[in-house]
């Protein structure tokens, strides 16, 4: 499922690696991090139906870990929110990350627009070659702290 949802031209289109991945590479790649203890995989569910795939990888034990995600899909307009908001409140509480980076392409509205809907700072922006061509593109770089989540939380519940 995660593969066949990685690989769709909707999802694939705003990744840093644009092929399509194959069934070996993708075990691959699960094997690897699914042994890294810093790394952390998840498939996010509502009402028993899966609606996105979520990653963090801590890089060291300063707290801070770079996140990805994507919706399913077909999923509806608004998943994204849903599954960025019960993916950040699991890594706060339970994971105790201190800060949580995104990264996502210039061109990548949908992701940028979540990024600050969540309460995320737009911190760099990096000049990045996108694998599959010779197009380099601005890849903004977006930080979020548990404090200013709490903050944000505090203030939607008012």
């Amino acid at each position: 499922m995660v593969l066949s949802w990685r690989n769709h031209p909707k999802i694939r289109s705003f990744m840093l690696t644009q092929h399509e991945i194959s069934l070996v590479e993708h075990r691959h790649w699960f094997n690897k991090v699914n042994q890294e203890k810093n790394h952390h995989l998840f498939i996010v569910e509502e009402a028993s139906q899966s609606i996105g795939f979520v990653q963090f990888a801590q890089s060291s034990d300063d707290g801070i870990a770079d996140w990805g995600f994507y919706a399913c899909p077909t999923a509806p307009r608004g998943t994204g929110i849903k599954l960025g908001v019960k993916a950040i409140e699991h890594a706060f509480a339970n994971l105790k990350f201190k800060k949580i980076v995104g990264r996502a392409f210039e061109n990548n509205h949908p992701s940028i627009s979540m990024h600050l809907r969540l309460g995320f700072k737009l911190e760099e922006e990096l000049i990045k070659n996108i694998s599959s061509s010779s197009v380099s593109m601005a890849l903004l770089c977006f930080g979020l702290n548990s404090n200013e989540w709490q903050i944000q939380k505090i203030k939607e519940s008012k």
